[in-house]
């Protein structure tokens, strides 16, 4: 099988170009990933995360679904003929794709294409769930959960206080009705969680915030653990846990800095503990947690 012959840092600049389509080697997926941008102008954004990636910028050229179904067609059979297996299909880019008023019809067209081309490849979104907040997101979102080959969610919990959360978001977004939301969710649909572990001005997470963001996944994994669905579904709830460290240049550096591959380890030791410990009901196996320093 043919290598990628893209860097896992610099193929995300191309977001940054204008490209609505791009390929990356992504750690999590842990094989290609295409990703699909639907803020091709400018980052449109309901977070303001210090860590981010996404640099300044400006194109003049708006989203063009038409143009996303073309390119996206062209770049998966480009991966066949490569002899390439695509692992998923993203909707990441520059911002909260929820957001974007195409963000339905894109998704729409990307599950058709990817059932006709790669089938067997993933398609996942990554949020930081604030159209949750939105109903007509979230009905949107629950639907798009179900089903055995369906959206996979991947959503962001970056902090267990509204302190840290400050931090890490610099969002208008209150926590607390974030959190609501969150658990409104995971209550009717399947989700993973993602959690970006790194130092704010030199700082690791205080011990408190870490013991607060540890119990609200344990609360997290409680919800929807006996709920039942069709054959071949996914259950409501936790599916995995994903923390993972700074490893990509940020326009704000040195404001967010990368932690020590051990320090991602002990949280993951600790919130493995805390769930096997847990009274709360389970219904399923343990739930995976994995790190990516």
């Amino acid at each position: 099988m043919e290598k990628l012959n893209i860097g896992p840092i610099e193929n995300h600049r191309q977001r940054e170009e204008g490209v609505l389509i791009y390929p990356v080697y992504s750690r999590r997926s842990q094989g290609l990933s295409i990703g699909i941008n639907l803020f091709p102008d400018h980052k449109r954004c309901s977070f303001d995360c210090p860590y981010c990636e996404v640099f300044p910028f400006r194109q003049d050229t708006p989203f063009s679904l038409e143009l996303m179904e073309k390119q996206l067609h062209a770049e998966l059979s480009a991966a066949q003929n490569r002899g390439m297996r695509v692992k998923d299909i993203c909707f990441s880019g520059n911002g909260e794709p929820s957001l974007a008023p195409d963000f339905f019809a894109a998704l729409d067209s990307a599950a058709r294409i990817r059932d006709e081309l790669v089938p067997d490849a993933a398609l996942v979104l990554i949020t930081n769930g604030t159209g949750l907040l939105k109903d007509q997101i979230f009905q949107g979102l629950r639907r798009a959960a179900s089903g055995p080959k369906a959206l996979h969610i991947w959503l962001k919990l970056d902090a267990g206080t509204a302190v840290w959360y400050r931090l890490m978001a610099r969002s208008a977004v209150p926590f607390e009705g974030l959190i609501r939301a969150i658990k409104e969710f995971v209550a009717c649909a399947p989700i993973t969680i993602q959690t970006m572990l790194c130092a704010i001005q030199g700082k690791p997470p205080p011990q408190a915030e870490a013991a607060a963001w540890e119990g609200l996944v344990v609360e997290l994994a409680g919800i929807g653990a006996g709920a039942r669905c069709r054959t071949g579904e996914r259950a409501p709830g936790i599916q995995d846990v994903q923390l993972y460290g700074k490893a990509r240049p940020a326009p704000e550096d040195p404001l967010a800095t990368a932690l020590a591959p051990v320090y991602l380890a002990e949280r993951a030791a600790s919130l493995k503990a805390a769930l096997e410990g847990s009274p709360l009901p389970r219904t399923r196996d343990a739930i995976p947690i994995r790190v990516f320093p």
